[in-house]
């Protein structure tokens, strides 16, 4: 069996570099930034670290709620998510992610869109 993508990613220091890097794009992307007006950043980005390492097949440290709790009755557009990953690809790409690994991480944050979008 091949590596994991959490694996291929670089582990858990690479994977909460990039979480860094898409939290401050999605804080300074017009398109989303109002959305994060009032949150406390070093928290999110230590959820999202947690999240995308549990996701990615490394160590499960996410205790947080499941993607439909936390994005409910936020009224999230499709715009807004195309947003959120065009973020996550220039997070991706300012860490150096290999093409396979950034197809499988935005395929993976693309099926979550009914999960994210207009709850």
């Amino acid at each position: 069996m091949g590596a994991s993508l959490y694996e291929r990613l670089g582990g858990t220091e690479k994977i909460e570099k990039i979480v860094d890097v898409l939290v401050d794009n999605h804080i300074s992307n017009p398109e989303i930034a109002k959305r994060f007006a009032e949150t406390d950043v070093a928290k999110a980005k230590r959820s999202a670290s947690d999240f995308f390492i549990m996701g990615t097949g490394g160590p499960s440290n996410y205790t947080g709620p499941d993607m439909v709790s936390v994005h409910k009755g936020m009224n999230i557009n499709s715009s807004e998510f195309m947003a959120m990953l065009d973020d996550a690809l220039d997070a991706l790409e300012k860490n150096n992610v290999g093409q396979r690994e950034k197809e499988e991480v935005l395929f993976i944050l693309y099926s979550m869109k009914n999960d994210v979008t207009r709850q």
